[in-house]
């Protein structure tokens, strides 16, 4: 009987030896899989198994031997580590190659751009034309939107940080305003703790109001501290803003490209011409340098500016040199 056993045994491990072997070589020899074609797109949905996961790659291609690779991964300590998310094969790789993309969660990216001066809606639009995103907030209104990202305002304008979001593909937009939701408030915030003295706004979210107009009055960086000190100036006095874009921002679709006196004269919330202070809500995304510029703006007796050309623009500390620059530069006097 003892014999028998000691049979088994050295059976046994001759057969591990074999296993071993036959495993190590599987383990480092590139995937060739007759009738794939590379590149090849595969996904791992959350909540996975391993095992499940391998069959899913075997079955679409990406693995061969799928038991193999359970055991390959099992051995190493890595069957429960595996990503979720999208992936992508340039070429043929190795079982371990192919473990270690998995469970480091070497993802295809999608990407989302948000531009500095965009409106809301140029966000939706950008969001639901994204084809890396799974679009489960198409059929949302603005306020069902805002209360599902968590906001207390209710009125979109202005709310998600304008930068380039990357997210595993398949992600929601759902979770992606959240994130630009969430940004925007971290960073108004942090602004806001180092605000210069004295400045007339009441709460957070009128700065953001600021912003938006200064975003939209000026695309030069260093003039955003003057702008700010034009408008601040104005406030302080009880001056109207008098300021074209937030008219634009009232008209909405039907404005047609070309402002005119009508407009200016066309009383909305949103008119600045025919009604003193901030306008109700942003009309833009800022981004941080308007934020910024907004809290600490530029030291001036400005209260007026035109544009020059090229982005740019004069400033006036009276209706006189105003004037005479409107007259210059407007026009051609």
């Amino acid at each position: 009987m003892r014999r028998w056993i000691n049979r088994f045994l050295l059976l046994s491990f001759i057969a591990g030896i074999f296993l071993a072997g036959v495993l190590f070589f599987y383990a480092r020899q590139p995937m060739q899989i007759s009738g794939v074609s590379y590149p090849i797109d595969f996904s791992i949905h959350r909540g996975t198994a391993l095992k499940t996961a391998s069959e899913e790659l075997h079955q679409s291609g990406v693995l061969s031997h799928p038991w193999a690779f359970v055991l390959l991964a099992r051995l190493k300590g890595q069957a429960g580590e595996i990503k979720a998310g999208s992936y992508a094969l340039e070429q043929a790789v190795t079982p371990l190659e192919l473990l270690r993309k998995i469970t480091q969660g070497d993802t295809i990216l999608g990407k989302l751009a948000l531009i500095e001066g965009w409106t809301f809606q140029d966000v939706r639009r950008s969001v639901a034309a994204n084809p890396a995103l799974r679009h489960d907030t198409v059929n949302m209104t603005d306020a069902e939107l805002l209360q599902a990202v968590g906001a207390s305002e209710t009125h979109p304008e202005g709310l998600f940080f304008p930068d380039t979001y990357f997210f595993d593909k398949g992600s929601s937009e759902l979770a992606l305003y959240k994130r630009a939701y969430h940004a925007m408030q971290e960073n108004l915030a942090a602004s806001w703790a180092m605000r210069s003295p004295g400045l007339p706004y009441r709460t957070p979210y009128e700065v953001l109001i600021m912003a938006s107009v200064i975003e939209k009055e000026t695309g030069a960086a260093d003039e955003r501290p003057l702008i700010a000190s034009v408008f601040i100036n104005r406030l302080r006095i009880g001056m109207r803003l008098q300021t074209d874009p937030t008219v634009i921002y009232g008209l909405g679709p039907q404005f047609d490209g070309n402002l005119r006196r009508a407009d200016l004269l066309a009383d909305t919330p949103y008119n600045t011409y025919t009604r003193a202070g901030l306008p109700p809500t942003p009309i833009a995304l800022p981004g941080l340098a308007a934020i910024q510029a907004a809290l600490n703006p530029e030291a001036s007796k400005a209260l007026y500016f035109v544009a020059k050309g090229g982005g740019r623009h004069v400033f006036s500390d009276n209706l006189d040199a105003h004037n005479r620059a409107v007259n210059r530069y407007q026009r051609g006097r």
